[in-house]
């Protein structure tokens, strides 16, 4: 080893450290000597050959500078040296060596100017670099000097001042948060004094405030705190919410839905709002029910509170239940006055609403705002029907709690007139027809009114069974509107009367009447009317002691030829026979002196002609129409009673008065086929003809029976058969004029009974004022047809006639004696009907139909007494028409009747003796109204004088032919 160092050294090799430590810090390679390189040159070029050499290069000479070839190569020595191998060796590392520096040389010369470039900018690099120290050494030594000078004192006076301003804010921060931990206090107080809205607003703002200060420990607990509060202040809410159900104030009502309003709540508050109110009226109606029921059990037992509001109505008693009624409805009223109020609020706060914002952009109100008043507004609307179906099942309740079948008559005619007050009510609140209330009334009504009106006509007839048909003294002004029970009819405002009447009944759209809302919007409730209406004024119908006053009665006995005594019918020109109809013409005096003969009146005025019972009657026609009025849907049923009560007392009066078989078969026409009629129906549908038999009860239709009233009879009182008082006329004037009174006042009640009835039973209204009331006028003529036939002596008359002789055969100047008896009849006829109308004021309709009867009679009787006569010659026919017109002058003496009754019948009998055969036979088969017996006696009393015996058989036998169909 030591060989090989000593060899490297003498051939001025050094090791590779040593070469490596040669080079500069630059350069860092070894340069190559100039013997080397001109070796390098010298030596043939051969690039493939170089580059085989330098892969001939053990790879571990490439791998690191630290590689140590010398140990490397020293350490591959064999054990045993071989020289020539060692050379052959050396050389071919020299021949490496020689490559690699050949290589490195070319590579150095190529990157020559590369490397001198590249180190001039080192070396400028070198120089800048050194600049650089020398100002940063300058920077740093002033930037002191300012330190210490200027930028620890000002910074320190900024800093010191941004702290002030943390310590400031924190300071206002703190405060804050003891104004929040001290707001429960004013949230109590605010509360207190119902500012709602304002409660809300603060713990809103402290909710928020507290948000602020969240990242505070103490703010969490106060946080919760709030919340808590909120909620109470909803619950507060709540029930100032529930309060305004009953007693509605607007400045409540206002702090109330701004407070929701600010919670944005709103349809909440509506949702909530409609719940108290349905609650209000349970409560409402359970309090005032059970105040009554505990008051009438009189103990303090509780188990009424704990029933039903149904089981609870059925404990009402009789007395309470009008009291407890009218408390009922005056409750419900305020109800539904707060929600009528509640929808009027809404209302106006919309349109202010809409007015505010009409001139702003329409997107600024928000979508949310307009579906709340959207909703609220069909939640108000929607929750009208809803509050008066509650209204209407609470008190249909009450209505059927209590059987009312029993009530005195006012009394349930009260409870009618606050049912009919509270549906106008219900139509004015929301529109109804309130079908609930009216099913319920009418079940009531109908079982109320089939009791009453059967005790009603049962008592019709024990007033009529003892009614002496005395005259009720009554005013000459006298007019059913001056009694109580029609009182209602004059009333323009009466709780009786439908909202839809009352429209319709109003005269100009300038008296329209305010709605009960609008009239008891402040202050009254429409349900204390009913205690004022008892307060009516008294009626003033009865004249003193029968007369108008005392002047009046001394008149009555006054010269009765004065014109003052004069009745007002016979100042006029004329009066029907038939209806007794006044025309409006007004008469002259020379016609009031003409007419005064048939005036049997009393009084310078007519009073109407009544007795207690019409008055009776008349009073019941008013109840009922009242009954009816309120209650429209059995007013058909109403009106049938109400017919029933004319049908009971015209029937009466023709019973007591107007029945008499041998009269009715006079063939005279007495009774019409529609008076006939009339009579039939009522007593087929009315009376109770079983009533008199042992068995009435035992068989027949019970319920049939039941609807039926048994025959009335006349009392014992009254006396028919005195002849003195011409066989009970007063009486019979008092019992009929009164029913044509009674028709009279049914006359005038038509129209407003008509505006009751229902379109479909309209017919039977019409039926029953045709058939019925319209024949009322016609009993006059079967009633004073007895009086007529027994006043006068007609068979007397006969007998007298039986004895003239008619066969005689020159004219006489004289007439009979039997004319002179009648007419002294008539005149005995004549004081007697004035000495009946010093009691009872004759009507000229009652005295007509009394002459007219009697002349009929005595007209009858004459013919009758011509028909007996067996022998008659001209001259006998020429007496008879002599003593006619005698008896004709004589008798329009005494009436003013014209033209006088049946005088063409008795003088077409007469001067049907002249007839020839032909015209005997044509006045057989034109005049029917003569008897059989008639005819035949005329043609037997022709014969001989200017009718064979063939003509008479043929006559004969025409009038057997005109009887043949009656038989």
């Amino acid at each position: 080893m030591q060989k090989i160092k000593s060899l490297m050294t003498r051939q001025g090799l050094k090791s590779p450290q040593e070469s490596m430590a040669d080079l500069s810090p630059v350069e860092k390679l070894r340069i190559p000597s100039k013997e080397e390189l001109r070796e390098l040159r010298e030596q043939p070029i051969d690039p493939e050959a170089e580059q085989e050499i330098i892969d001939s290069i053990e790879e571990v000479y490439f791998s690191n500078d630290s590689f140590d070839m010398v140990q490397h190569e020293l350490e591959k020595l064999p054990p045993e040296l071989n020289l020539q191998e060692l050379e052959e060796y050396r050389d071919k590392l020299k021949r490496q060596q020689a490559a690699v520096s050949k290589k490195v040389a070319d590579l150095i010369l190529e990157k020559q100017p590369a490397y001198v470039k590249e180190l001039e900018r080192v070396t400028a690099l070198q120089t800048n670099l050194q600049l650089a120290a020398v100002i940063c050494t300058n920077a740093r030594r002033q930037l002191s000097v300012a330190k210490e000078g200027f930028t620890e004192a000002s910074l320190g006076l900024l800093a010191n001042q941004r702290r002030r301003q943390l310590l400031t804010g924190l300071l206002k921060s703190l405060r804050t948060i003891k104004t929040l931990q001290r707001t429960d206090v004013r949230l109590s107080e605010m509360l207190e004094e119902e500012d709602y809205p304002g409660a809300i607003q603060l713990c809103l703002e402290c909710q928020k405030a507290a948000s602020t200060f969240k990242h505070y420990s103490c703010i969490s607990e106060l946080n919760s705190k709030l919340q808590d509060t909120l909620e109470q202040i909803e619950e507060q809410l709540d029930v100032a919410l529930s309060k305004t159900c009953k007693h509605f104030d607007v400045s409540h009502y206002t702090k109330v839905q701004l407070a929701y309003t600010l919670l944005g709540k709103t349809q909440t508050a509506m949702d909530q709002l409609h719940m108290h109110f349905t609650q209000a009226i349970h409560n409402t109606v359970f309090q005032v029910v059970l105040g009554y029921v505990e008051l009438c059990a009189g103990n303090a037992d509780t188990k009424f509170q704990k029933m039903q509001y149904k089981d609870l109505c059925t404990h009402i008693t009789p007395d309470s239940y009008i009291p407890c009624l009218t408390d009922l409805c005056k409750a419900l009223w305020e109800v539904m006055l707060s929600y009528h109020r509640t929808m009027q609020w809404h209302e106006e706060h919309d349109k202010q609403e809409t007015n505010s914002t009409a001139g702003e952009v329409a997107a600024a109100e928000s979508d949310e705002s307009v579906v709340d008043r959207s909703y609220v507004k069909k939640k108000l609307e929607h929750g009208l029907t809803r509050i008066w179906q509650d209204v209407q099942l609470k008190v249909k309740a009450y209505i059927l709690g209590t059987d009312m079948s029993h009530f005195k008559y006012d009394d349930f005619i009260v409870v009618l007139d606050v049912i009919s007050r509270l549906m106008q009510v219900g139509e004015e609140f929301c529109g109804s027809k309130s079908e609930v209330l009216q099913e319920s009334i009418k079940r009531q009504s109908v079982n109320y009114f089939k009791n009453y009106h059967r005790a009603r006509l049962e008592e019709l007839r024990m007033f009529l069974e003892n009614e002496t048909w005395e005259l009720c003294p009554v005013k000459s002004n006298f007019n059913i509107s001056q009694l109580h029970e029609f009182k209602f009819m004059g009333q323009c405002r009466s709780p009786s009367v439908s909202p839809s009447k009352q429209v319709a009944s109003l005269t100009s759209p300038a008296q329209e009447e305010l709605s009960l809302f609008q009239q008891y919007i402040q202050e009254g409730n429409p349900f204390e009317m009913q205690a004022e209406r008892k307060e009516e004024e008294t009626e003033d119908v009865l004249a003193s002691n029968g007369y108008e006053s005392d002047e009046l009665e001394k008149s009555v006995y006054q010269d009765y030829d004065s014109d003052s005594d004069v009745a007002d019918e016979l100042k006029q020109d004329y009066v029907d026979e038939q209806t007794g109809d006044v025309p409006l013409k007004s008469a002259s005096r020379e016609t009031i002196r003409s007419k005064k003969k048939s005036d049997y009146n009393l009084n310078k005025t007519n009073a109407p002609i009544l007795t207690n019972t019409t008055l009776n009657v008349i009073r019941l026609v008013g109840k009922y129409m009242q009954m009816m009025n309120i209650l429209k849907p059995i007013a058909f049923d109403v009106i049938h009673c109400v017919s029933q009560l004319f049908d009971y007392y015209l029937y009466a009066v023709y019973t007591f008065f107007g029945r008499n078989d041998m009269y009715e078969s006079s063939g005279l026409g007495l009774i019409s086929s529609r008076l006939r009629t009339t009579l039939n129906r009522i007593q087929e549908s009315l009376i109770d003809m079983e009533a008199v038999g042992e068995n009435a009860g035992v068989h027949g239709a019970a319920e049939d029976r039941k609807e039926k009233v048994p025959s009335p009879h006349l009392s014992q009182m009254v006396v028919l058969t005195n002849s003195g008082t011409l066989y009970g006329l007063a009486q019979r004037v008092v019992a009929t004029e009164s029913l044509v009174f009674l028709a009279e006042q049914f006359e005038s009640l038509q129209s407003h009974l008509d505006t009751m009835m229902p379109a479909a039973k309209k017919p039977f209204l019409q039926q029953f004022y045709s058939q019925t009331v319209s024949t009322a006028s016609e009993l006059r003529k079967p009633i004073y047809w007895i009086v007529a036939a027994k006043a006068i002596d007609y068979e007397q008359m006969l007998l007298l006639m039986s004895g003239v002789k008619w066969d005689i055969r020159e004219i006489m100047s004289q007439h009979n004696v039997y004319v002179d008896v009648l007419l002294k009849e008539f005149e005995q006829f004549n004081m007697r009907l004035e000495e009946v109308s010093r009691h009872v004021r004759i009507p000229l309709p009652v005295s007509n139909v009394l002459w007219e009867h009697c002349i009929r009679l005595a007209n009858r009787t004459l013919v009758e007494g011509y028909a007996n006569v067996k022998k008659c010659s001209n001259e006998g026919r020429a007496l008879m028409q002599l003593d006619f017109q005698q008896f004709l002058m004589k008798l329009e003496k005494l009436t003013d009747l014209r033209p006088i009754p049946d005088k063409e019948f008795v003088e077409t009998y007469i001067k049907a003796y002249y007839l020839t055969e032909n015209d005997m036979e044509q006045f057989i088969k034109n005049h029917r109204e003569y008897s059989m017996k008639q005819l035949a006696n005329l043609v037997n009393v022709c014969l001989g004088s200017h009718i064979n015996k063939k003509a008479r058989q043929k006559l004969l036998a025409a009038i057997d032919d005109i009887d043949r169909p009656k038989r």
